[in-house]
């Protein structure tokens, strides 16, 4: 009679066998090398597209300040300025040509040598903007509450939208003639666009070409006297470009 413990051994190992077999012979497949090839002949550049433009908009700031013993004095006195110049200036408003609306509106305490609270002070702003020079420094003229803080000068959307169209259209071509010069100069016959970009810088004003004189000349009847410049808008085109 066999050894039944051999018999069942000798089963045991076959059976560890077949399964061990398939495990040595699946060999997992090695990845397929990739070769990245450098790309070639590409080339790097840039071009500026600026457009000249008159400043059509006027910023003008009126301000007020109070000082009084308490905080709420000070805010009811500024108010009460604030409100009068609103009903001198908003009969004449017209939406584009002079918008009206409210600055800074700050109180703040006064201290002295000892730290101590001594007073409190505050400011109140009222904004006019619009196209309408004449307008806006008449209207400034008649808010007799408050006085004028600060005037400036910018493009209105529209004139900014316009200008910045003829800019790129002078900043793109000058890239495409640019690309085409490099180009060739490197000995190809043309070029491909691989990949651009524009953007926008900010508005730049330009020197003042205008004396006094012709500035009243410009809004005669203008109480305050405003003096409106030029501005550039520049538009930068960059990318790369494919030689071939």
């Amino acid at each position: 009679m066999k050894n039944p413990i051999s018999r069942w051994g000798a089963l045991a190992l076959l059976a560890a066998a077949c399964v061990a077999a398939p495990a040595h012979a699946q060999v997992p497949n090695s990845p397929a090398t990739m070769t990245l090839t450098a790309p070639q002949n590409v080339l790097q550049l840039s071009a500026t597209g600026q457009v000249e433009a008159m400043q059509d908009l006027l910023t003008l700031s009126l301000t007020t300040t109070r000082e009084g013993a308490d905080a709420a004095s000070v805010q009811a006195e500024l108010r009460k300025a604030l409100d009068a110049a609103l009903n001198q200036v908003k009969s004449t408003a017209q939406p584009g040509q002079m918008d009206v609306r409210t600055g800074d509106f700050s109180i703040h305490p006064r201290y002295n040598r000892d730290g101590k609270i001594s007073g409190w002070q505050g400011r109140a702003e009222l904004i006019l903007e619009g196209r309408d020079f004449p307008r806006i420094t008449q209207a400034a003229a008649r808010a007799t509450s408050m006085t004028i803080g600060n005037v400036s000068f910018g493009l209105s959307r529209e004139q900014r939208t316009k200008v910045e169209s003829e800019a790129q259209a002078i900043a793109i071509e000058r890239f495409k003639a640019r690309a085409a010069e490099i180009a060739r100069a490197f000995g190809f016959a043309g070029y491909s666009l691989r990949e651009v970009a524009i953007s926008g810088d900010a508005e730049v004003p330009m020197p003042r070409a205008y004396g006094m004189a012709k500035a009243q000349a410009m809004v005669a009847d203008a109480p305050v006297p405003v003096e409106p410049g030029k501005s550039t808008r520049p538009v930068t085109v960059s990318g790369t470009v494919q030689a071939r």
